[in-house]
């Protein structure tokens, strides 16, 4: 017998009313990427196993929903982006663990929750955008170059506690310490050509405009500006930089991972499980990272050949939960440094 439970509510700015159901067919996803990024192999996955996937957009309040809801929710499993949100559905105790030899074989277990609560699908790497002509490669091995008297008034970044900077600055905790840390925050201010402001995509602008010749962000952006034909002026900041790849200490280039997990009270679980391990696969990998500009967790796929053309790095090696750990630490050296002040 099927059981329906009928949900209406508000996501953003976004009305939906959604049927969370319990069938041997479906299952219900709440998802933070938006239907054209996952539509093609959520598509893909039906095709193969004859399963409906039923999809709420919810870019915000996507855990406090599922809190409100409690047992009643209608999500079997979520997708979404960055550890801070992931880390913060488990600390909620809104996931449940999934167990999987499928899912162990294809994501590598600095990629996935010690306990199997959550999976990285796809990465995306923090790292510097640099001006073609005005940066040398060599001046930026490594972020704390970040931080000499070479780059004083030539950096742009958005706000020090955006999700994004503040997983670098957590990254940056665990391999250093929580002083280092402080320090390099201080030096990177220092540095800033103006005061945090915008979106990573800003900042591009503004190395384009001659106010700042580097900046810090996530490597799918530049494939978003080279490919917008809707806004064509963001090709043009695009072409005028380059991506360079900084190490933090031995453990490589700073990563962050859009993931997906099966939530507490799913009611389709067996159904979940198997999205979350078909998101894994060679097929899925491919497709998801390719729509977003993005690189495959799992090992031996191919990067899409915009994405290679960018450069290759080495991904660090710390479990991301690991650096979810250090987010608060990472808030306070924000407030004490004032950085967006």
């Amino acid at each position: 017998m099927t059981h329906k439970i009928l949900k209406s509510f508000i996501f953003g700015t976004i009305f939906i009313s959604f049927a969370g159901t319990l069938s041997a067919k479906e299952v219900n996803l709440y998802s933070y990427r938006q239907p054209f990024l996952i539509n093609q192999f959520l598509n893909q996955f039906t095709k193969q196993t004859g399963i409906k996937v039923n999809v709420v957009y919810a870019k915000k309040g996507m855990l406090e929903r599922i809190k409100a809801e409690g047992r009643n929710t209608p999500a079997d499993a979520v997708l979404t982006v960055d550890i801070s949100r992931l880390s913060a559905l488990a600390n909620a105790d809104l996931l449940q663990p999934v167990s999987s030899p499928i899912l162990h074989k294809n994501i590598p277990p600095q990629f996935r929750h010690p306990d199997g609560l959550w999976f990285g699908l796809t990465l995306r790497a923090r790292v510097v955008y640099a001006h073609k002509n005005r940066v040398q490669d060599d001046e930026i091995m490594t972020y704390s170059d970040l931080t000499k008297p070479r780059f004083k008034g030539k950096i742009c970044t958005r706000s020090g506690k955006h999700a994004y900077n503040l997983s670098l600055l957590a990254a940056f905790v665990d391999e250093k310490g929580e002083k280092a840390a402080e320090d390099w925050v201080r030096g990177l201010k220092s540095n800033l050509a103006r005061r945090p402001k915008g979106n990573d995509r800003a900042q591009v602008k503004a190395i384009k405009e001659g106010l700042c010749d580097v900046s810090l962000g996530n490597t799918y952006y530049l494939g978003k500006m080279e490919t917008n034909d809707k806004s064509p002026e963001q090709k043009e900041w695009a072409n005028s930089v380059r991506l360079l790849f900084p190490k933090l200490g031995g453990r490589g280039t700073h990563v962050n991972i859009s993931g997906a997990a099966m939530t507490k009270y799913a009611k389709n679980k067996l159904n979940a499980k198997k999205l979350l391990e078909f998101l894994s696969s060679s097929v899925a990998q491919k497709m998801y990272a390719e729509q977003n500009f993005e690189y495959p967790v799992k090992p031996g796929v191919a990067w899409s050949a915009r994405v290679k053309s960018w450069g290759t790095f080495l991904p660090s090696d710390v479990n991301l939960a690991t650096i979810a750990k250090h987010r608060l630490k990472a808030t306070k050296i924000m407030d004490i440094v004032n950085f967006d002040g």
